[in-house]
């Protein structure tokens, strides 16, 4: 019986897709890879999962998991040889348990993260990942690429936020890792190896994830800086006077924010424009008068410093959203802007200053007129540092013309600033041979010997990664 066949009987006809339009699975968020799938599956439980696991290890063919299809470096798509199995894990989204008293949630791996979030809250509990994409993005594709947001600062990645998986292995058995335990020191830590892994171990289709207790308030805040060595100044009182409290430290540089205004003009921003604006986040276990006093005192003082221009509080739930979507539109109004180089780094934040004016000056110098749209997470030290082409120029041209240079002249100040070439969007297909460029050798052999062990018929999400 041929492959086809096989996934049919297996997971039911209608759910085995091979003609019509698949372009929602083969073509990626940003546009930029379009593969063509031999098929497209969805299986709707693990047991299925593990069932097209197997009937693909049995012929030989390549698996490529998807969740959400919001990967930002070319993933989560197929090629386009036609040879590569899309496996989707949208109908695996049930929620399966929560657990109030060990303040765990126990979910399938496609259930959206904003889905996740809600129903932690309707237990009056927090699921704190956070990220522009939490509407359609799903849980095991937050996993397989360790994904970070806007809270990365307080809770941490998703690896600090899960504490168990479920995982299809690359021979179609099922790893039932599923432990709401904190401690249990018995061996090797194999969670840790599928968290990241990108899909090329296997197939995450569960997990158990950490919740919190919802904070009492929420403070929101604006604010303007002169200079990037400010921001820095800024974070460190906040760190200082709000400690664990402070949860969101968002970084805009004065084009980032200029683009939102040009592609969505109905977004009212709440400062004039500043060289760098930061939104700050305070979540307080207390009261919000604890929160607001703890939080004006800090902005006050910042202003007496001259580390801030100017500051606006959210007097409002409505305000303080408003403020985050400012923040999140930026991504949005680069695409209406056009294509453009992304770079997702990560750098220690003492160093941020200094790489921004150096590299800066360095692409001016090397690509007259090129625009930087610099912003991000300073808090944990990852910038989301993107280059436009110069007015005039087609995006389309630019990158075919200038892409490896300019790649080549960051990522080598990435590196000489003691850095990341990725901090949370992933390798992918786009940085795979970048990777093997800047990450040690001992490191990458260890990292092919693993893909060795545990896939060693290199069926699982080939060709990225590694």
């Amino acid at each position: 019986m041929n492959l086809i066949d096989t996934l049919r009987r297996a997971i039911g006809e209608r759910n085995v897709l091979c003609e019509g339009d698949l372009s929602a699975w083969e073509l990626d968020w940003r546009k930029r890879y379009r593969g063509r799938a031999l098929a497209v599956v969805r299986p709707g439980n693990v047991d299925e999962v593990a069932a097209v696991v197997k009937a693909c290890a049995a012929h030989g063919t390549g698996i490529v998991p998807q969740g959400g299809n919001t990967g930002l470096v070319g993933g989560s798509v197929p090629d386009d040889s036609g040879t590569q199995l899309l496996l989707s894990l949208t109908r695996l989204n049930r929620v399966r348990d929560i657990d109030r008293a060990n303040l765990t949630m126990t979910v399938d791996a496609g259930c959206i993260l904003q889905s996740v979030q809600e129903a932690a809250a309707g237990e009056d509990l927090l699921f704190p990942l956070s990220l522009a994409a939490e509407g359609s993005c799903t849980i095991g594709g937050n996993l397989a690429t360790n994904a970070g947001g806007t809270q990365v600062l307080r809770y941490g990645n998703a690896r600090e936020l899960c504490l168990g998986l479920e995982v299809v292995t690359a021979t179609g058995e099922v790893w039932d890792g599923l432990t709401g335990l904190r401690k249990d020191n018995t061996g090797y830590d194999l969670r840790d190896l599928f968290i990241g892994s990108e899909g090329t171990l296997g197939v995450i289709t569960g997990a158990t994830l950490k919740l919190h207790p919802r904070p009492a308030a929420r403070m929101t805040a604006f604010a303007a800086l002169p200079t990037l060595d400010a921001a820095v100044q800024l974070l460190q009182a906040a760190q200082a006077r709000l400690g664990a409290g402070l949860t969101g430290f968002e970084l805009m540089s004065e084009f980032s924010l200029a683009l939102v205004r040009k592609h969505f003009p109905q977004l009212a921003q709440p400062l004039p424009p500043a060289a760098w604006t930061v939104l700050l986040e305070q979540s307080d276990n207390e009261s919000e008068a604890h929160a607001r006093a703890l939080f004006e005192a800090l902005l006050e003082g910042a202003l007496e410093a001259g580390t801030i221009s100017d500051a606006a509080v959210a007097e409002s739930l409505e305000q303080s959203r408003a403020m985050w979507h400012l923040r999140e539109s930026i991504p949005l109004a680069q695409v209406e802007e056009g294509l453009n180089i992304k770079h997702d780094i990560s750098l220690p934040v003492s160093r941020i200053p200094a790489f921004v004016a150096s590299t800066d000056a360095a692409l001016t110098r090397s690509f007259a007129g090129v625009r930087l749209v610099n912003f991000g997470h300073l808090g944990d030290g990852n910038l989301h540092y993107n280059v436009q082409a110069p007015p005039g120029v087609a995006n389309t041209q630019f990158l075919s013309d200038n892409e490896a240079a300019v790649n080549a002249l960051v990522y080598d100040a990435v590196t000489a600033h003691g850095g990341s070439i990725s901090a949370e969007h992933g390798v992918g297909a786009l940085k795979r041979e970048e990777l093997a460029l800047r990450k040690p050798a001992v490191a990458m052999e260890m990292m092919r010997a693993i893909k060795r062990a545990l896939d060693p018929a290199g069926l699982m999400n080939p060709g990225r990664m590694l």
